[in-house]
């Protein structure tokens, strides 16, 4: 008798493309994984190379269905998860004719800097669409390479984003879906269907993208992947989603009030609920999952990088400068900092700021400026949960998982700057166990998405140290008064 059937949830990283193979259960039992290089040649540059990511793909997917042979678990479907804000030009014949531009490329900054400078269009976009005005929106980028950038561009007919090139190998037509297009800038949040307004200002038709489906649709494997991957011809492809919205679903932070927040090298913190919109300010996301659900948000672009930069500035393993950084009572002595080493996102969407230390003493050494840093990237988390609530969105529990936490320190800094409890998610699939769930549901066997919330449980909990709290949100404010004083200076 063979063993249960799983779901393959392929899911397309910014470096690596990893399969996950899961039960209904929400169990993950096999992971595979290819990289690939990210190009940062040109100044603010980073972008991949597309068919390479096709091939990670399909590689990693054979090598996925050998285990689920060996192992005799029949796999029922396959099913994406993606970086979201990627772009790519086709040719006529549907092959690549641009790089891949991820999310990090940043060299449409004067295009955004221009299009926020009219507050009024700007925030109407935002409102609109659901996605910040922001280097990283699709919508940016398609302005800056038409206005500025024939030479990326020659020999294009049509935009997608990265998944959408990779799924057309896998199915027939040209085709997104409204989880994934929901972070372009390009789509209606209330119509799930491309935004003249913004077509307009990104310079495109919408005879030039894909057309949209639900992330729960599913389309039939074609014969040239089935047979590169030893499965078979017809078998259900679920379009998916894209990964923010899918890492909620993977760490089974659908229930309302339960947000997912990840640290690696940047960040995010996203809570679900049963409608779009974002705050008057301006400052969330609000990105669709699917099944009427949708994330509401922030990602900020400075995480677990700055304890690296601090290991290499101070030329010690960052580990043992972590440990030291822990031992350091919260609110390092009086010192601040600014982590802004990347610029940010949420939720000042700027992404041309950078970092400062303020109250720096001769009594300051390394581990107070470690701490320090981790505090200010555990106090932009905070802020973006401010944004969360003042959206109407509550924030009452939050699920964590990223390879930062593997420090104490940054558990322990981040429990305080929210004042909540984190439930580690550690042992969970992340987006890839996202897109699994989503393909169970696609298949009719989970009755909602809101099951995730049963299936997926934490390994762990980090409660808050209540004087830490204290120290943190007494401080809090001073970080956007400091942020407004500083924002206009250039160095």
């Amino acid at each position: 008798m063979g063993q249960a059937p799983v779901i393959l949830g392929i899911d397309l990283g910014t470096t690596a493309t990893k399969v996950v193979a899961a039960g209904s259960d929400a169990r993950v039992l096999h992971q595979t994984e290819r990289g690939y290089p990210l190009r940062t040649d040109e100044p603010g540059e980073a972008t991949q190379d597309a068919s390479q990511v096709r091939n990670a793909a399909i590689e990693a997917l054979a090598e996925c269905v050998a285990w689920a042979d060996e192992h005799d678990h029949p796999v029922a479907a396959l099913s994406f998860s993606t970086s979201m804000h990627t772009l790519v030009g086709l040719d006529s014949a549907g092959e690549p004719a641009t790089p891949s531009f991820s999310w990090a490329d940043t060299r449409a900054a004067a295009v955004a800097a221009r299009l926020r400078s009219d507050w009024d269009t700007a925030a109407g976009l935002h409102r609109a669409t659901g996605t910040p005005v922001h280097t990283q929106s699709v919508m940016v980028k398609l302005a800056w390479l038409n206005e500025s950038r024939g030479d990326l561009t020659e020999g294009v007919v049509r935009w997608c984003a990265l998944k959408d090139f990779v799924v057309a190998a896998f199915v027939d037509g040209f085709v997104t879906e409204y989880s994934l297009s929901s972070g372009s800038g390009l789509q209606g949040m209330a119509t799930l269907r491309w935004h003249e307004p913004a077509l307009e200002v990104a310079g495109v038709g919408a005879d030039q993208l894909p057309e949209i489906h639900a992330p729960t649709d599913t389309l039939p494997l074609k014969r040239q992947v089935a047979k590169a991957a030893r499965l078979p011809e017809g078998l259900p492809v679920v379009l998916g989603g894209g990964d923010g919205p899918l890492a909620n679903l993977g760490v089974g932070a659908v229930s309302p009030g339960v947000a997912a927040l990840s640290l690696g090298t940047s960040g995010a913190l996203r809570v679900t609920r049963d409608r779009p919109g974002v705050d008057d300010r301006c400052r969330t996301f609000s990105y669709a999952m699917g099944d009427g659900l949708w994330v509401i948000g922030g990602a900020v672009s400075n995480g677990a990088v700055v304890g690296q930069w601090a290991s290499e500035a101070f030329g010690v393993d960052v580990a043992d400068l972590l440990d030291e950084a822990l031992a350091v009572p919260p609110g390092a002595d009086g010192l601040m900092s600014l982590p802004y080493l990347l610029g940010e996102r949420a939720p000042w969407w700027a992404p041309g700021l950078t970092g400062a230390f303020l109250g720096l003493r001769r009594s300051h050494g390394r581990a107070e400026m470690t701490r320090a840093v981790v505090e200010g990237v555990a106090q932009q988390l905070a802020l973006v949960r401010d944004a969360v609530t003042d959206s109407g969105a509550e924030v009452r529990a939050v699920r964590a998982t990223g390879g930062g936490f593997r420090s104490r320190v940054w558990a322990d800094a981040i429990a305080a700057a929210l004042d909540l409890d984190l439930e580690l998610a550690e042992g969970s699939g992340g987006s890839g166990l996202g897109a699994v769930l989503l393909g169970w549901r696609a298949l009719g066997e989970l009755d909602s998405l809101e099951r995730a919330a049963e299936l997926v449980t934490p390994d762990g909990k980090v409660s808050p140290d209540p004087a830490a709290a204290r120290v943190m949100a007494r401080r809090r404010p001073l970080v956007d008064r400091l942020h407004a004083t500083l924002r206009d200076l250039q160095f």
